[in-house]
């Protein structure tokens, strides 16, 4: 529950702290006192969207920090907005990002205010309020699972099918590519090897006289290095001296042979200098054509291409076993639904007798109410069904879905019939109603006050009013005023004593001119 609010250079409120008990509590005060500045400031504090005008003006920043009691443990959460726009979340020191915050936030308060009301025109919402009481989370569990599974299997099948269309399409166009590098004979490291012999036939009386030159500087028959060295001998002067030139020898004799080999094999040949140039223009082509910068990655684009036409031929057998997939998960969807569905109408009339009976003690005598199921356009994450509340108000009457048909009046009644209902089967601690009790008076007040002091029991509830009825029912009583200082106005907020309450109350009862009348009908109303 909320136990502690601190707010500090919000909007009107300077440095406010409030403490909050379990039960039933209420806050009243005058129009524009700034109750809805409280409001405002803890759905700052529960990662609402942050505002700077809302800072206190002259301040550069404002701070809102609430203090739960969750589960045996205080939990403290802090929201720090700046004047220049930036906002820091913290959970018990710890900073926190918005969605952590928000995530938090709804298992700890619901805030229902007048514009909530408009909820009953939400099929989804009203699902909930089915679920809730239904209390059926196994069966929405399986059916989420379900779903999930069913549109995985959907989702592969689609676009499988836009794959092989694609891949169809753009068959025959992908085979002649294939053809096209298959037809090459492609060979990875050949695009080198043809730029050597390229160079070697273009060159080859070049390169045939160097060799000429080299070979007859070795192995000439006149005065050759070979000969020359063969003849030296340095006798028992170094035996190291005369390996080396052994050495030389055997070096030079061997460059001498590779020369010989070369000049052998190097021919002016225009016939193959003409193929090696015609292959080096059709990898050229096809580099260029497959936007590729060597061989090996044309290489790697014809495997693709080979495994694509690979996938051609196997395409209808997945295509099949997908399809086979999707209608077994299908199958598993429908099922989960149907027992989903079962346990939403088996709540049904539960649901109805008692919104009637607490619709009847809010002063509508003949309240006719109806939870409707019927089978929705298409499966959703929430099932295969349409949710509807129908509601009359008098005899003879046909119940017609509540958004058309009934009064904000009657919505107030409804949605807090609602909300009593739900709050025994959730999991939320505290509950505030903001001037839910518009439209209302006299003794539907009472009774609605009694149903927020029931709610009290068993979770925190805190209503803002202004209705003296209810404001009578509050184990806990909070007046919010407005004060001027000497440089502005600010917004406050206190307890009230059992005198103070009557003093209130009288207020409410007499539009502020308290008499005795006043006082006297505030003191019986608070003893009742």
């Amino acid at each position: 529950m909320l136990s502690h609010l601190h707010i500090q250079n919000y909007a009107l409120i300077a440095h406010l702290d409030i403490d909050f008990e379990a039960g039933f509590s209420v806050l009243t005060g005058e129009t524009g006192a700034g109750k809805s500045i409280i409001l405002g400031a803890l759905n700052l504090v529960m990662g609402g969207r942050a505002d700077t005008h809302a800072i206190t003006e002259g301040e550069e920043r404002c701070i809102i920090e609430a203090t739960f009691v969750d589960k045996g443990e205080e939990l403290l959460i802090r929201r720090e907005l700046n004047r220049n726009g930036r906002s820091r979340s913290f959970v018990n020191d710890e900073v926190v990002s918005m969605a952590e915050l928000k995530a938090l936030s709804t298992r700890l308060i619901d805030v229902h205010s007048q514009h909530q009301n408009l909820l009953l025109a939400d099929s989804a919402f009203q699902t909930e309020v089915v679920d809730a009481i239904a209390k059926n989370t196994r069966e929405r569990q399986a059916y989420t699972a379900a779903y999930e599974q069913y549109l995985q299997a959907e989702t592969a099948l689609r676009d499988l099918r836009t794959t092989a269309d694609k891949a169809q399409h753009d068959a025959d166009y992908m085979m002649f590519q294939l053809k096209q590098l298959t037809d090459a004979n492609l060979r990875d490291g050949e695009q080198e090897e043809l730029e050597q012999e390229e160079y070697t036939l273009s060159h080859a009386e070049e390169i045939q006289t160097h060799l000429s030159e080299v070979l007859e500087t070795l192995s000439g028959e006149n005065q050759s290095v070979l000969q020359t060295l063969r003849g030296l001998h340095v006798g028992e002067a170094s035996q190291e001296l005369q390996d080396r030139i052994e050495s030389c020898y055997i070096e030079l004799k061997d460059i001498a042979d590779e020369a010989e080999h070369l000049l052998s094999h190097v021919n002016a040949d225009p016939g193959r200098l003409e193929e090696v140039q015609e292959r080096q223009m059709l990898l050229q082509t096809l580099l260029r054509k497959f936007n590729c910068s060597t061989v090996s990655e044309l290489l790697k684009e014809q495997a693709r291409l080979e495994k694509q036409s690979q996938l051609l031929e196997h395409f209808d057998d997945e295509i099949a076993r997908l399809t086979r997939e999707r209608e077994a998960a299908f199958a598993s969807m429908a099922k989960a639904a149907n027992a989903l569905t079962q346990s939403r109408q088996a709540a049904c009339q539960p649901i109805a007798e008692r919104l009637i009976n607490d619709l009847v003690r809010l002063g509508i005598a003949h309240a006719n109410m109806q939870v409707v199921i019927s089978p929705a356009g298409e499966y959703t994450p929430t099932g295969h069904d349409t949710v509807d509340f129908l509601f009359a108000a008098n005899l003879g009457q046909s119940p017609q879905r509540v958004a058309d048909v009934a009064s904000g009046g009657e919505v107030a009644r409804i949605m807090l019939s609602i909300k009593a209902l739900t709050a025994d089967t959730t999991a939320l601690p505290t509950i505030i109603f903001d001037e839910i009790d518009t439209g209302i008076s006299g003794s539907v007040a009472t009774r609605m006050g009694d149903i927020m002091r029931r709610m009290g029991a068993h979770r925190q509830v805190i209503a803002i009013t202004h209705l003296p009825q209810i404001a009578a029912f509050g184990e806990q009583h909070f007046k919010v005023y407005k004060q001027d200082t000497q440089v502005r106005t600010e917004t406050h907020i206190r307890p009230l004593n059992r005198t103070e309450c009557i003093q209130e109350i009288a207020a409410l009862l007499s539009a502020d001119n308290i008499t005795e009348t006043a006082l006297k009908n505030a003191e019986e109303l608070l003893n009742k």
